[in-house]
């Protein structure tokens, strides 16, 4: 605390000599989390058992505005509780820079922003946070904002390196993608908002022994929401097309969710998501299966994640039908969602094709606000797979495979100044 009071006085006698309405404050995230884990992400394989652990993430945001510009620095340390002993001369991970960057207005349209910073657009399928993951999801980039009181434009860029090199090197740029540019527009028409977005993304490969080549594969698509008194409508579709490394993209993603209010107290979401894939025995050298590039994956397709975090890329494709229940009781918030997964390509077990059906998840979660501060969040997952799924991914479907949380989030704001 004593050492968070002397920055932030640093760093406003540093600006004091401006004539700008100065602002600054910064808050803490303690975030623990229990997981017990049994089948998560895929089916329970023999020989293999359940676990738990806790992670925890740590963080301290440091945020300056004036009538011109806005910084923001985040700091944050991760760890498993019991990955350093109780008297440790290091930590693990250490403090990491989570956001690191400046936005400059140049009139009251026009803005700039430039540095290490969440990139997070309308649901989150394409480009987001990622803020269930103790890491999070953040991106070095550069951006150039128009905004109105009904259109932003975003145009978007990256160039990454692994170090400052001053001369080419012989091996691909593997950590991510090498380069990418996007533009993402949105507008809102009365009670209907509709965005549009367009990404580039650039990775190196190896196209011979001595030479490396950059090849591009593109995302355009749309997503367009309704917000009415009881009923709210939302509609995406997205293609992707271009190269991967030496082979041709040609991949597509379409969902749609209609949410009714059934009284005060009850709420129904309807979902279907489609996403492409691929036949397990197509000989074809064409990308087939969407890829969600920069999402925050872990809010679609059930929590288990058994579906595009950090797995299936490559793969048969999705479809995921969904039907999820808002509903609170007394202080606490309930959410109880089932899904049910189907393979839209073929799935064999050796030479035998498998019926589509993969299996039935359910997700239920509740949520409780102990004080201004905190909040409880827990959670309890089960999935049902089928003998598809056990070809598709291993793992045996007649265990029970399931998976339960509880997350305390702290977030208090502990210095607030204003000149």
């Amino acid at each position: 605390m004593k050492l968070l009071k002397t920055i932030s006085f640093s760093v406003l006698g540093l600006i004091s000599a401006s004539t700008y309405a100065q602002e600054f404050n910064a808050d803490i995230q303690i975030r623990p989390r229990y997981e017990y884990t049994n089948g998560f992400g895929s089916l329970l394989k023999a020989g293999e058992t359940h676990t738990s652990f806790v992670g925890q993430r740590s963080r301290v945001n440091l945020n300056y505005s004036d009538s011109k510009l806005k910084v923001k620095v985040a700091l944050q340390n991760l760890r498993t509780w019991g990955d350093r002993n109780t008297i440790p001369k290091s930590d693990v991970n250490g403090v990491a820079l989570f956001e690191g960057w400046a936005q400059y207005s140049f009139d009251e349209n026009w803005s700039t922003k430039i540095g290490r910073q969440v990139i997070s657009y309308d649901n989150q399928r394409i480009f987001g946070g990622l803020d269930w993951a103790n890491q999070g999801r953040s991106h070095d980039a550069a951006l150039i904002t128009y905004k109105d009181s009904k259109n932003q434009l975003d145009l978007g860029f990256a160039l990454n390196a692994d170090n400052e090199n001053k001369v080419a090197t012989a091996t691909p740029y593997t950590t991510d993608h090498k380069n990418l540019q996007y533009a993402w527009y949105h507008t809102n028409i009365e009670k209907v908002g509709i965005s549009f977005l367009a990404l580039n993304v650039g990775r190196e490969y190896l196209k011979s022994v001595a030479e490396l080549e950059t090849n591009y594969n593109q995302t355009i698509g749309t997503y367009v929401t309704y917000k009415g008194k009881k009923a709210a409508l939302d509609f995406s579709l997205y293609g992707q097309t271009g190269k991967i490394g030496a082979n041709k993209v040609s991949a597509w993603n379409a969902a749609a969710n209609a949410s009714f209010a059934l009284s005060s107290k009850l709420k129904a979401t309807v979902g279907y998501e489609f996403l492409s894939g691929k036949d397990q025995n197509s000989t074809s050298t064409i990308v087939k299966s969407f890829n969600p590039l920069f999402g925050t994956n872990h809010a679609f397709n059930g929590f288990m994640d058994y579906f595009y975090v950090g797995n299936h890329a490559g793969s048969v494709g999705l479809q995921d039908i969904s039907l999820k229940l808002d509903f609170p009781i007394k202080k606490v918030n309930l959410s109880l969602t089932p899904h049910l997964f189907y393979a839209p390509n073929k799935v064999f077990a050796g030479t035998v094709e498998q019926d589509s059906y993969l299996g039935t998840e359910v997700d239920l979660t509740a949520a409780y606000k102990v004080y201004k501060d905190v909040v409880v969040v827990a959670g309890y997952s089960q999935m049902f797979g089928s003998s598809t799924m056990e070809a598709l991914k291993g793992g045996n479907a007649d265990t029970t495979n399931n998976w339960a949380w509880v997350m305390v989030n702290i977030n208090p704001q502990i210095f607030s100044s204003k000149k």
